[in-house]
């Protein structure tokens, strides 16, 4: 029996978490080196399709998304556990149908029922892939208002041009879901508009994928010109692409950070696996005071972070925006998922940053976890103000009323 950082799981939960848990250990741990060549190979799409029968045969898949479109239903509280046991492996989201549920859900809230007829059941039964357009090489994509590629209504069809890039799985998509400026007079975030673009609509042009430390997870540079698509197959209303795209991020952030806390306790038992076993100096490591302030420190920020990430999934799921709580587990999970990887690292030296370990190729990917959903400082700054607010409003008060 291998040990574990005990943590609660609910009672109604448990058994999904068991069976997720038990599948990423059995069946996605001892295929991470074929995966390793990512979405955009042949061999990774056959890997995959051996592990998706088997979630499907285990009744894993899709169990963030709605019911009636073929998921599991789950509550976004409830899939926050399970998301724990997935993201043990940096391939798990892809191997239990999780990689599509921001898109998913977003067509299911917002789209016409002609999309979601022709693009939603597909996408969650695995069957079509996804990809979301909105990062642009040359500008500071972190504020949207800076984006320039456009969309221009020409009778009855969108024409878009414009250059995206980091638009995930694009060579393997069925559709690409692009923000795009539609409103010219209007500054501002009510400027963008979501639009669902076939891939293989004329124009849509892949220029390359980019290799992201050292993962060829398809992030491709993506160029529009004039790709024309039906006035109909924009997502939402009118100028209202940014506020969807954060209603987009909102569960997607959460699910992130569940996933990363799989990853640093991973990382945890791999630490103290080799603190209890590896002899240094005439003792072993568990017993030098600096690998134990490694492994209480690593315990601790996992405790804690994992706290106000389901309290954020509570919030949530009442209906609350929580804007300072999903800002906040952002950045806390991003440094508490490299310390934990970090240290154990350290704990098994050398070994750690070889190919023999998961943990060096877990290193390279935590570090997506401070740019991915929003750069830390933009979430910081956002965060800050939201928390000033009230006592910028008092003091505002007070000044007037001494006035």
């Amino acid at each position: 029996m291998r040990a574990r950082l005990e943590l609660p799981i609910p009672k109604a939960v448990r058994p999904a978490y068991d069976n997720m848990l038990d599948f990423i250990e059995s069946e996605v741990y001892p295929r991470e080196k074929a995966l390793e060549a990512g979405p955009a190979s042949d061999s990774w799409h056959a890997e995959m399709a051996i592990l998706h029968k088997e979630a499907k045969r285990r009744g894993l898949w899709a169990l963030g998304h709605p019911e009636e479109v073929g998921g599991g239903g789950l509550s976004l509280t409830d899939y926050s556990y399970v998301n724990e046991a997935i993201g043990r492996s940096i391939h798990g989201l892809y191997a239990v149908g999780t990689a599509s549920f921001q898109d998913a859900l977003l067509l299911h809230d917002w789209a016409s029922e002609e999309l979601k007829d022709r693009y939603l059941v597909p996408l969650v039964a695995g069957e079509i892939m996804s990809s979301f357009s909105m990062t642009e090489p040359a500008v500071g994509s972190s504020d949207p208002r800076q984006l320039q590629t456009t969309a221009e209504l020409v009778g009855d069809e969108w024409v878009v041009n414009g250059t995206k890039w980091f638009t995930g799985r694009a060579h393997r998509s069925t559709f690409a879901t692009v923000m795009a400026r539609t409103e010219p007079g209007v500054d501002g975030r009510r400027a963008f508009s979501l639009l669902l673009v076939p891939t293989d609509t004329p124009g849509f042009e892949i220029e390359r994928s980019v290799l992201a430390m050292g993962y060829d997870g398809d992030h491709c540079i993506v160029r529009y010109h004039d790709v024309r698509v039906p006035a109909s197959n924009i997502i939402g209303q009118r100028g209202g692409g940014f506020l969807l795209s954060q209603k987009r991020l909102g569960p997607g952030r959460i699910s992130h950070c569940m996933r990363w806390l799989g990853q640093a306790l991973r990382a945890y038992e791999l630490m103290c696996e080799r603190a209890v076993s590896r002899e240094v100096f005439g003792s072993v490591l568990a017993e030098k005071q600096l690998i134990q302030e490694m492994v209480f420190m690593t315990a601790a920020e996992i405790k804690a972070h994992r706290l106000m990430t389901l309290e954020a999934a509570r919030l949530l799921d009442r209906g609350d925006a929580a804007r300072v709580d999903i800002g906040t587990i952002k950045v806390v999970g991003a440094a508490m998922l490299h310390n934990a990887i970090d240290r154990a690292i350290q704990v098994w030296g050398g070994a750690g940053v070889t190919e023999d370990l998961p943990l060096e190729a877990m290193y390279r990917q935590a570090r997506w976890a401070r740019l991915v959903d929003g750069a830390d400082e933009v979430h910081k700054v956002t965060v800050a103000r939201l928390l000033l607010a009230p006592f910028v409003a008092a003091a505002t008060e007070a000044g007037e009323t001494r006035g």
